[in-house]
């Protein structure tokens, strides 16, 4: 039996495993978009996931009184609604049951979680909503000093709650356990990166702590951004797709063909220099660039150790 492609992680607690993501997931640069400028990925978020992507993270605003997934603004790139969205996720976990995947949604206008947790109902997708400390019978859990619990993924597959979410700017809730304040539990590095060689360790939000360390230290999980802008006037900034063999590079070799590849970065964070730990999430433009997923499977310890992945060009 395998776990998020691999046998070797389902006994391991979900926050002792990488975790690699799409960076404005739901935001496509194909022909659906016109190849638009402003897309993030080529593939879509479930071809993202049956490529081996456990984490996609996107945008959502409020349009017209419904939650919508667009880049910045609506009139720059609408990729519909979240919750039309949420359903092709939760069809995919329907069809892939021993899977734990994340979600990371930027609520870019201060909406309630009641709102959020309308449309997770709607699209059927809560029934697979993870609880920390609801998942802990059966093994040894990690738990950080915010309270969260974490527990192996077969513990969370066992039992079918195998979505997490994480939502910024919401107040956490008893009445939706499931829907969990990001800053709560993660902290992340600087993400306005223009230059392969200004990619960091720093800890850039919360700002409710000055270090890395101290968020460490009180058990938020680090994300590491990795992926590269281009400043088209001021204020605008569009991706470097240009750069991105490069930037997605699994290689940790240095030379100046290869500053700021993924792979050094990842490596770098996870010095005792820096946090001593691995990253438990990366996010990343155009994951099939690179791929992005190689420095995740070095991470895991699980190069060559994986199954069921779909290959994409």
């Amino acid at each position: 039996v395998s776990c998020n492609n691999s046998p070797d992680l389902c006994p391991r607690a979900y926050n002792n495993i990488t975790h690699v993501g799409g960076h404005n997931s739901a935001f496509l640069r194909d022909a659906s978009t016109g190849n638009s400028i402003a897309g993030n990925q080529f593939y879509n978020a479930t071809l993202a996931l049956s490529s081996g992507l456990r984490l996609l993270q996107a945008q959502v605003h409020l349009h017209n009184n419904v939650l919508e997934l667009c880049h910045s603004l609506c009139e720059l790139l609408d990729a519909g609604t979240l919750e039309s969205w949420l359903t092709k996720i939760k069809r995919w976990l329907d069809t892939n049951p021993n899977e734990v995947v994340t979600l990371l949604l930027v609520n870019a206008d201060n909406q309630p979680i009641s709102s959020f947790a309308s449309v997770f109902e709607s699209s059927g997708i809560s029934q697979y909503g993870f609880t920390p400390g609801s998942n802990t019978t059966t093994t040894t859990t990690t738990t950080n000093t915010t309270g969260a619990k974490w527990p192996t993924l077969s513990d969370m597959i066992s039992s079918n709650h195998r979505l997490v979410t994480f939502i910024t700017g919401i107040d956490e809730s008893p009445s939706y356990p499931y829907l969990l304040s990001e800053f709560s539990h993660i902290f992340e590095t600087p993400f306005n990166i223009t230059s392969p060689t200004s990619f960091t360790c720093a800890l850039d939000r919360p700002t409710s702590f000055d270090t890395a360390q101290s968020a460490l230290s009180s058990g938020l999980l680090p994300l590491l951004n990795h992926f590269l802008y281009i400043d088209l006037t001021s204020g605008v900034q569009i991706p470097n797709v240009d750069s991105i063999d490069k930037t997605n590079s699994p290689t940790l070799i240095v030379s100046n063909d290869t500053a700021g590849s993924l792979g050094r970065h990842a490596e770098l964070c996870s010095t005792q220099a820096q946090w001593g730990q691995k990253p438990v999430f990366i996010l990343v433009d155009f994951f099939n660039r690179g791929p992005a997923i190689e420095t995740g499977d070095r991470m895991n310890g699980i190069e060559g150790k994986t199954v069921g992945r779909t290959q994409l060009p």
